[in-house]
């Protein structure tokens, strides 16, 4: 079984079957406390799939895009569970698997349609990320992305302005997808490129060059 974890936008964790079946899930839609939430939804979710930490095979941290704060923590999360538990690690783009549902069961995958993902960076800013449908292994086949815009900017790909169907605004990441995307990743043997999170921007907090001056 695969656990995948995700704090991109809520905090999320999911037990999945390699062919994508929920067996447990917690979620957290506040994008507040993360820190505070994720221990709770670990041991929700596998409550709730009726497992525990040994039978998890691989363990699966959504990359983004995020904020700093927020992300880490998801991504902290799982490598560590994956550490104490011995299994691999898999990153996985938060984006992608938005992408794999909008996908889905669409003519899209046979057609290649550009569309776009695009998710609330807040300060007036949104994340989005551009693809074509799916490739042969089942992933989604990236043209772009992630890029920060002004928020109710169009997106605009090749001339044309995305909009209805081909514009997925997305409000929660569905880490089951991670899970699919991970068990493809594996079945095809190949090495997914977001090995590194995907955050928005800079921490605001950021270290002094000056050093302070302490009295005698």
């Amino acid at each position: 079984m695969i656990l995948a974890v995700d704090t991109s936008i809520g905090s999320t964790v999911v037990v999945v079957e390699p062919n994508g079946v929920v067996r447990g899930a917690a979620v957290s839609e506040t994008r507040l406390g993360h820190a505070e939430a994720i221990g709770l939804l670990l041991e929700r979710a596998l409550a709730e799939a009726s497992a525990a930490p040994a039978d998890i095979t691989h363990v699966v941290a959504g990359m983004g895009p995020g904020p700093f704060t927020g992300l880490r923590i998801g991504i902290a999360a799982a490598r560590v569970f994956a550490l104490a538990r011995g299994v691999p690690m898999i990153p996985v783009a938060s984006h992608d698997a938005a992408a794999l549902a909008a996908t889905t069961g669409a003519e899209r995958n046979i057609r290649r349609t550009p569309f776009a993902v695009v998710t609330d960076a807040r300060r007036r800013e949104m994340a989005v990320s551009i693809y074509d449908g799916v490739d042969d292994d089942g992933m989604p086949h990236k043209l772009e992305g992630p890029q920060l815009r002004a928020a109710g900017t169009d997106v605009v790909v090749d001339g044309l302005t995305l909009e209805g169907d081909s514009l997925q605004v997305v409000t929660s990441i569905d880490p089951s997808g991670l899970g699919l995307l991970a068990a493809r990743a594996v079945t095809s043997q190949r090495s997914l490129p977001t090995s590194e999170p995907l955050y928005l921007r800079a921490p605001d907090v950021t270290i002094g060059h000056a050093p302070k001056r302490v009295g005698t």
